[in-house]
């Protein structure tokens, strides 16, 4: 009897040994691309950061000189952030793909901000320098909306900023609503 059982084990593996073999290969398969995916996206989300940060430091670059108030060379002299964009770039919100947008408006010279490859996010700022956003009271928000899957829903980066006192401008917000949407 036990030569017939130790015959028939080397023929080949049961349909249950198989079976299961299967399912942990389609398991495993399932966390790799859940997996995967997750840091794909990240890696998207990445592009609305680094380029916020960059805003952001041409925000405080710009609020750290000093601007002459009437033009005259004469002062008071002040402290604002660059005025807001009177566009969103690019122009359309990519949804699931790329898109360049154009950064020769003088807001986004006044940041020294492009993006001189095609991007996942639409990128807007938003300040009141023009209306008396002046020392403390000068604030700015940078703003990234992206829909990286296509499915209509937005992931937004916000990042707000306010005068200091000394002259200097510090960050005040960082939100980030639907990262992975």
């Amino acid at each position: 009897m036990l030569k017939a059982l130790l015959r028939k084990r080397e023929e080949g593996f049961t349909l249950v040994e198989l079976m299961i073999v299967v399912a942990i290969i389609g398991v495993l398969a399932a966390l790799a691309i859940y997996g995967v995916s997750r840091y794909l996206k990240h890696s998207k989300t990445a592009e609305a950061s680094r380029n916020l940060a960059a805003m952001e430091t041409g925000s405080k670059n710009a609020y750290q000189q000093e601007t002459d108030q009437n033009g005259a060379g004469t002062g008071p002299y002040i402290h604002t952030f660059c005025m807001s964009a009177a566009s969103k770039q690019p122009s359309v919100l990519p949804a699931a793909s790329k898109g360049m947008g154009v950064y020769t408006e003088l807001t986004w010279q006044c940041l020294k901000f492009s993006v001189n490859e095609p991007q996942f996010y639409q990128y807007d700022y938003q300040s009141n320098s023009v209306g008396g956003g002046v020392g403390t009271s000068a604030t700015y928000t940078a703003i990234a909306n992206g829909d990286l899957d296509g499915n209509g829903v937005a992931s937004t980066f916000l990042l707000m900023g306010q005068g200091g006192m000394t002259g200097d401008a510090q960050r005040i917000r960082w939100q980030v609503i639907n990262e992975d949407e």
